[in-house]
């Protein structure tokens, strides 16, 4: 397996016991995700949004306040971002071109 493929099942098993995760493992675990799909969209060419419409802003924002989320949403924010990442992974392995063209 490849460290990628290492750590989405690292998040998948870590959603499915997300009520047995300290905040910091849950945060730790976010902001790796946050890095990881961050670095994966650069490669790929697909530019951040820079908005708040952004998956990776979301992510963040759960990040930010782990401590006041519900079990469920931190479950949902870990698959969210286990599915990014392996749907980025994914583009990458196949040599999928992307191009963006600016808005005139």
């Amino acid at each position: 397996m490849t460290p990628t493929n290492d750590f989405i099942a690292e998040i998948i098993r870590a959603a499915n016991r997300v009520e047995r995760l300290g905040n910091a493992e849950k945060r730790r675990l976010l902001q790796r995700a946050v890095v990881t799909i961050s670095k994966l969209r650069e490669r790929t060419g697909i530019p951040s949004s820079d908005t708040n419409h952004d998956a990776v802003f979301d992510l963040q924002a759960i990040e930010v306040t782990v401590d006041r989320r519900k079990t469920g949403e931190i479950k949902q924010a870990l698959l969210m971002a286990a599915d990014m990442i392996r749907t980025l992974h994914i583009v990458l392995d196949t040599g999928t071109q992307i191009t963006t063209k600016l808005p005139e």
